[in-house]
């Protein structure tokens, strides 16, 4: 094969196939049979059979179960029974699935997602409407936002109802409340009104503006439209 040139591996490999069978059938040169009679006689009546699926390569991390009942996996969440709410857990995951488990039992099995954001929620791990588990439900956030003003209150309010869940909105719920311990009640009240009028009611929109002080800013005016006679306006008339 010296003198051949080939252009991917696959090529290769099509090229040294039939090559690997004659030297396999090829006569050992000072003990009797060759390479395939030795496999047939000794290695093939000890292999034993495949495992029925193929191996897949998997990860371990310990993590806590968060307030939402879910564990955070490569920036997506996936849930478990509720009753495990800040429960330490062991993770193992691979390219298809992710699993949790707790003190050696399987809580849980998800097929593993990639949206980064988003949530794996099984319904049946859910806690029942208004129930409080570890201390949080989502009349406790409203009442803390309630505290803070009523822009808070209110994006707190649609964070809690953009998720087909309300438990999935704890995380986001909690972080942008914390935000008032950094900068004070009022500054997050006038960062909650600022993302309420520009529409972009996150976590990280929220900090963004408190970090960079657009809290402060005056809100800017909007363009008052132009009149319908005016010098630059020619009017459809202008084109016939």
């Amino acid at each position: 094969m010296r003198h051949q040139r080939f252009f991917s591996l696959d090529e290769v490999n099509r090229a040294i196939q039939p090559l690997l069978a004659e030297l396999n059938r090829r006569p050992f040169q000072r003990l009797p049979g060759s390479r395939q009679s030795v496999f047939e006689t000794v290695d093939r009546p000890a292999l034993k059979p495949l495992p029925p699926t193929r191996y897949e390569f998997a990860e371990w991390k310990r993590a806590t179960v968060g307030i939402d009942y879910h564990v955070e996996v490569d920036r997506h969440y996936y849930s478990v029974p509720y009753r495990y709410a800040r429960q330490p857990v062991d993770v193992r995951f691979t390219a298809t699935t992710v699993e949790l488990f707790h003190r050696g039992e399987r809580l849980a099995s998800h097929l593993r997602s990639r949206v980064p954001g988003g949530h794996t929620t099984v319904a049946a791990h859910l806690a029942p409407a208004h129930q409080v588990v570890a201390g949080w439900n989502a009349q406790r956030f409203l009442d803390w936002a309630a505290q803070i003003g009523p822009q808070t209150q209110t994006v707190i309010e649609r964070v809690l109802q953009a998720r087909p869940h309300p438990q999935q909105g704890y995380r986001t719920a909690l972080g942008i409340l914390r935000l008032a311990k950094a900068y004070g009640n009022d500054r997050l009240e006038a960062a909650c009104q600022r993302a309420a009028r520009l529409q972009v009611i996150s976590y990280r929109s929220l900090a963004s503006i408190l970090k960079h002080g657009l809290d402060r800013q005056s809100p800017t005016p909007t363009q008052a439209p132009l009149p319908l006679h005016h010098a630059n306006v020619r009017g459809p008339a202008y084109y016939h």
